[in-house]
């Protein structure tokens, strides 16, 4: 099926696989609808509400790396049009604001600690904009738009991520806007050639705000996925009884958005992983009332599993409060966030390994990269293949311990580098079988109740072609 070989080896670009190793990061929501109690604005509020008094940006980036975060996306303008930066083009902005005068910069203040604090940084610029006058008009509004876009891309530094929120309402002449996606990516790519851009191209969203993840995350789509036009125009369509939109690339809400019956018959793919976005609490933006609500340990423990551990990264949000701190409910839950990760991850049994083994049908083991133990070595630059692969070839790694060992997590994961291949699964303590997946991807942390046993056996049961293994941690 020339179709399955195809999308078997489509890889990343340099910007998906570094955006891809970066994980966990945040998203700080900020603005006007922090100090009105809302979570979307309409571009008529009074500027000069916005007044962090004790704003320090330190403070987000010590919270944020405490729970082991390695970046940070800061809504630099939401919905209603009020921009955290020096903008040339609105006076809807920090010019109009008490703090510091009407001199203050947060997207600069954010960027530097977050440069001095060794995490990357990126920015949310929502298209829509209520205060802007131009929007709803075509391309006045779309120059304006790249105007800002440029602004931001140009004066503060490396950006890792440009997120770009699907919202489109009307405008004042009654017309929602056109938004010119092509201009867009152009600066994108001119500015930030290392960035990736959310929702338009690069990464995808995950498919709801809850943090619910798929079992079977793929990051190998039909090309017209990624098309905006194609996004906006499907997202209130019905869809095709399994779920897909044949020829023309599949929902992103759909539960199964990559398997083989998902894609059969296509020609053209792309890679364009997925993003799972989440908040704390229950806001995006900060309310008083949602101190008390913050998400338990559990929860979001569950939600790092789910996510990080399923072939997506985690994007959480937290939201600052008036005076432009983290709360302290908040920045304590992310420092246990970030005890429990190291405490889970703490010992990895494969250093106490007696003999790992491969076994399949086929000869193995006479090339660099068939060697097994490529896969225990904490390298991202090597990895195990199998030196002859057919399809239906089960390939059976064998792990013996030096004795007894007790365990309730397995890490696994494909050099991405060269595809995402596996499509199904299991692992065996002795003879029982403990768990079953289907996809693996950049990394899958399989979970189940802790078991005893010096003998691991995990199958990879079925392939694309043959299955590049990267990693195998057991924790």
């Amino acid at each position: 099926m020339d179709y399955i070989r195809s999308a078997a080896n489509i890889t990343p670009s340099e910007a998906q696989y570094n955006w891809q190793k970066t994980e966990f990061y945040a998203f700080a929501h900020f603005g006007v609808n922090t100090y009105t109690n809302k979570e979307w604005g309409n571009g008529k509020e009074n500027p000069a509400v916005f007044n962090p008094v004790n704003f320090d940006a330190n403070q987000w980036v010590d919270a944020i790396k405490s729970a082991g975060m390695r970046g940070l996306i800061l809504t630099a303008k939401h919905h209603d049009g009020f921009c955290l930066w020096q903008t040339k083009y609105t006076d809807f902005s920090m010019i109009s604001s008490p703090y510091k005068n009407g001199s203050g910069d947060i997207v600069r203040e954010v960027a530097e600690a977050c440069r001095n604090g060794g995490i990357k940084f990126g920015v949310y610029l929502s298209p829509w904009d209520q205060h802007e006058k131009t929007y709803g008009q075509g391309e006045a509004y779309n120059k304006f738009y790249k105007n800002q876009l440029t602004e931001l891309l140009s004066n503060y530094g490396e950006i890792f991520e440009i997120w770009f929120d699907g919202a489109c309402g009307e405008g004042e002449n009654g017309k929602k806007q056109e938004y010119d996606w092509k201009a867009y990516l152009e600066i994108c790519r001119r500015l930030q050639p290392s960035a990736v851009t959310f929702n338009a191209g690069d990464i995808r969203w995950c498919g709801n705000e809850a943090g619910d993840c798929r079992k079977a995350e793929w990051s190998v789509l039909p090309k017209a996925s990624s098309d905006m036009d194609f996004v906006f125009s499907q997202s209130q369509k019905a869809e095709d009884s399994d779920g897909s939109f044949r020829k023309s690339g599949v929902k992103i809400t759909s539960q199964d958005i990559g398997s083989r019956d998902i894609i059969s018959g296509e020609t053209d793919f792309i890679w364009y992983p997925c993003e799972t976005d989440t908040s704390i609490r229950p806001g995006w933006f900060y309310h008083s009332g949602e101190d008390v609500k913050v998400r338990s340990l559990d929860e979001l423990m569950n939600i790092y599993y789910n996510s990080v551990g399923g072939n997506s990264n985690l994007l959480l949000n937290i939201p600052p409060n008036p005076d432009g701190l983290f709360h302290g409910n908040d920045v304590k839950r992310l420092k246990e966030i970030g005890e429990e990760i190291k405490k889970a991850f703490a010992y990895n049994l494969t250093g106490d390994i007696k003999n790992i083994t491969v076994v399949n049908s086929n000869k193995s083991g006479e090339k660099a990269d068939c060697d097994i133990q490529n896969a225990i070595k904490e390298d991202e630059n090597i990895y195990y293949i199998p030196e002859i692969y057919n399809d239906g070839d089960i390939i059976s790694v064998e792990i013996e311990f030096n004795g007894i060992h007790e365990f309730s997590k397995i890490v696994l994961a494909e050099n991405i580098r060269v595809g995402q291949r596996v499509e199904k699964f299991e692992i065996l303590a002795g003879d029982e079988k403990i768990y079953a997946g289907q996809t693996i991807g950049y990394k899958k942390i399989c979970l189940f109740n802790a078991v005893k046993t010096d003998k691991v056996k995990i199958n990879i049961l079925e392939s694309r072609t043959e299955p590049a293994i990267s990693f195998i941690g057991v924790f």
